[in-house]
C-alpha cells in the first residue's frame, strides 16, 4: 500500500509540474494586465490530493512542486511566493473541506484567496512596505474567477475518478 501511494504520489507531482509549466505558456497577463495572475492549474491536482489522499501527501506533493518548478526555472524569489501561497492555501483548504456547507468549489476559491493572501504577506515581507495590501482586493477578485475555474475542473476529475464518497458539485 505504501508504494502505491508513493507512486501516486510521484505522478501527481509530476503532473502539477507539467501543468504549472504549461500555465506559464498562457499569456494571461495579456487579458488581465496584472502582475503574478495565474490559473491555477495545478492546483487542480492539490485538490485532488486533498480530497483522495491526505493532507501530509497532499502537502508533499505541493511542496516538490514548488520546490521543482523553482529549481528548472531558475527562479528562487518565485519560490518564496509559491511557497508561502501554496502553505496558506492548503491550511485554509484543509479547514474549509470539512464543512458540509461547501463543495469542491468553495474549497477551491478559499484556497485560491489564502494563496493571494499569502502572496501579499511575502511581498510585504520582501519589500518592506505596507502598501501592497493594495494590490489584495484585486488579486483576490481574480481569484475568485480562478478558484471556480479550477474548482470546476477539480469537481469533475473527483466525480470522475474519485467516486461519490464526497460533495464535489
Amino acid at each position: 500500500m505504501r508504494t502505491k501511494r508513493l507512486t501516486t504520489m510521484a505522478i501527481l507531482t509530476a503532473l502539477a509540474l507539467a501543468l504549472s509549466w504549461v500555465e506559464r505558456m498562457i499569456p494571461l497577463e495579456l487579458i488581465i494586465p496584472l502582475p503574478g495572475v495565474k490559473l491555477g492549474l495545478a492546483n487542480t491536482v492539490t485538490l485532488f490530493a486533498l480530497y483522495q489522499l491526505n493532507l501530509p501527501s497532499a502537502l508533499l506533493i505541493l511542496i516538490a512542486r514548488c520546490l521543482l518548478t523553482a529549481l528548472f526555472s531558475g527562479n528562487m524569489t518565485g519560490l518564496a511566493f509559491s511557497l508561502t501561497g501554496g502553505i496558506l492555501s492548503m491550511l485554509v483548504m484543509t479547514l474549509a473541506r470539512h464543512s458540509r456547507h461547501l463543495s469542491v468549489y468553495g474549497v477551491s476559491v478559499l484556497g485560491a484567496a489564502g494563496h493571494n493572501c499569502g502572496q501579499i504577506l511575502i511581498a510585504m515581507i520582501l519589500m518592506h512596505s505596507t502598501y501592497i495590501w493594495g494590490y489584495l482586493p484585486y488579486l483576490l477578485l481574480i481569484g475568485t474567477a480562478c478558484g471556480v475555474a479550477t474548482g470546476a475542473v477539480s469537481s469533475g476529475v473527483l466525480r470522475a475518478l474519485g467516486g461519490g464518497k464526497h460533495h464535489y458539485a
